[in-house]
């Protein structure tokens, strides 16, 4: 019988693939004289790149070699060294090892076969997975005070990306300026001496313009190299990469005691000047800030307009001179496809007073809501008017399963590191919400409402629309939103105007003090 095996080869970094470093033809030597010694053949080879032994579950190249190894066909898997099927992080991790198990796949090492499925490979195989993630920490720990141990000594421990603008580092000549370190000295001369604003300082400097505020606020140019951050070494700062490549960690402020500053150069512009630079750059920020604050958002209705052609929610965009909603569909992508909405852009300043005059005039003329409460009366919906039938509780209890089983899935994900921690609440949110809607079914008998609405409970209903004019940006937005409102247009005409969550009516008219309450201090009439 032929032993048909897959070769297993990871390298954790791109460098260590380079044509220089043997790291790729050294593995694949080893596995050969595996092969040959325990008689097998190898039919394929998986080779992974840039993938770190804590993230190997996430490659597609994982997937796809656990995939290969469920055929009947496939006796093993053949590798340099354990680590180089997984370094574990987190105990979710090892559940790679149980897909070996399910499929009694045999892991062939140079010092031997290793059974996972047997009661000895079992033990072993999570020992010296264990010992190889114990390894890995160990490795990165001792990067981590080899890296703060040169940083005290005042050497650049990073690429030459990292330096900042008009520095540089060689190992030779340490820190030195460059001759692009007169133009900050210039930029420092006229933040402090003149009136300019950043723009037309970057210009004059042939800077770029949006950095120009960040390179000015680094103390490397009065001499001394700060480390007052650091990248944050929790499960949580990790972002992974696409694919189970190498991420990176959001960055964290430094405890007081782990700021690093030592005096690497001597300085360009004194602490006098640099110290007068930050006064002038953040007066300058809290002006900013409160021209901002005054200047309040652009738009009203972002979010509550929609296409009147295709159905797509209106998107906010701003030129040089107007500000616009415009369709998701109407843009490159779409038509590229064939798929483009027609509806054209427009001009906030033009529909906005429209929306204003909707709600706050034309709902508010009894011979137009006289007219809708005909219509309605005379046409009345199907659904409102067709009786209510019994919850199918079996099917609500299917759903409930299978959202618990989602919602399982999300925390997985969330363990494994491929969301963080914003996502992961994001999700669960959306999945509690449905199964507490179904909960709300399976409890709940069914009723008839009357689907009974004149002209006095729409005129009750709109009502809430009486003071539109006089109500600020916030609160017209909290009332739009807690009714549900969606606005369809085509170019500059209102095509529909709905309620998506209509309030429950009810005679005493504690609908409309319920939705009053969002406005304070603007009782309802």
């Amino acid at each position: 019988m032929n032993k048909n095996v897959i070769e297993l080869i990871r390298v954790s970094t791109e460098g260590q693939a380079a044509d220089n470093r043997a790291g790729i033809p050294a593995q694949r030597e080893v596995n050969r004289r595996t092969a040959a010694q325990y008689g097998l053949i190898i039919v394929k080879t998986i080779e992974m790149t840039d993938v770190s032994g804590a993230r190997v579950l996430s490659a597609p190249e994982m997937q796809e070699l656990l995939s290969l190894i469920e055929s009947p066909d496939i006796h093993g898997v053949v590798t340099k060294e354990f680590s180089r099927l997984m370094r574990p992080e987190k105990f979710t991790d090892y559940a790679l090892l149980q897909h070996f198990i399910d499929t009694r796949t045999i892991l062939y090492l140079p010092d031997g076969p290793l059974d996972l499925s047997s009661k000895t490979g079992t033990l072993v195989g999570v020992l010296r997975a264990a010992m190889a993630g114990l390894e890995r920490r160990d490795i990165l720990e001792r990067m981590q005070d080899a890296k703060e141990a040169m940083r005290k000594a005042g050497k650049h421990v990073c690429g030459p990306l990292q330096l900042p603008y008009g520095v540089g580092y060689s190992k030779e000549q340490g820190w030195f300026y460059k001759p692009e370190a007169e133009k900050v000295k210039e930029a420092y001369r006229l933040v402090v001496g003149t009136n300019l604003p950043y723009a037309e300082i970057a210009r004059t400097l042939n800077m770029p313009r949006t950095n120009l505020r960040f390179i000015l606020q680094n103390p490397i140019y009065t001499g001394y190299r700060v480390y007052d951050s650091k990248r944050d070494p929790s499960a949580q700062g990790y972002r992974p990469g696409k694919d189970g490549r190498h991420g990176d960690r959001r960055k964290i402020n430094r405890r007081p005691e782990e700021v690093v500053k030592v005096k690497v150069l001597d300085p360009l512009v004194s602490e006098e000047t640099f110290n007068r630079a930050m006064q002038i750059l953040q007066s300058r920020a809290a002006r900013e800030l409160e021209i901002r604050s005054k200047t309040g958002p652009l738009y009203l209705l972002n979010g509550f307009l929609w296409c009147a052609l295709c159905g797509s929610p209106m998107y906010t965009h701003r030129n040089q001179k107007e500000r616009h909603y415009y369709c998701k569909r109407n843009n490159t992508r779409y038509r590229r496809h064939g798929e483009g909405c027609s509806n054209p852009y427009i001009q906030a300043k033009k529909i906005e007073p429209k929306i204003d005059e909707l709600l706050s005039a034309r709902l508010q003329d009894r011979s137009l809501l006289e007219s809708v409460a005909e219509e309605y009366l005379l046409n009345p919906a199907p659904s409102e008017s067709a009786p209510v039938d019994e919850v199918d509780k079996e099917q609500v209890a299917k759903e409930l399963e299978m959202l618990q089983a989602k919602r399982q899935r999300v925390l997985e994900t969330y363990f494994d590191g491929l969301i963080n921690r914003i996502e992961r609440n994001q999700r669960l949110a959306k999945i509690d919400a449905e199964i507490a809607s179904f909960h709300s079914f399976k409890a709940s008998d069914p009723v008839v409402e009357d689907a009974d609405v004149g002209l006095e409970t729409l005129v009750e209903l709109v009502s809430v629309f009486n003071e539109w004019p006089s109500l600020g940006r916030n609160d017209k937005r909290s009332l739009l939103h807690f009714l549900g409102a969606e606005i369809h247009v085509e170019g500059y005409t209102i095509r529909r105007f709905a309620l998506a969550k209509p309030l429950p009516y009810s005679n005493n008219g504690d609908h409309l003090k319920t939705a009053a309450s969002l406005l304070p201090g603007r009782p309802c009439r």
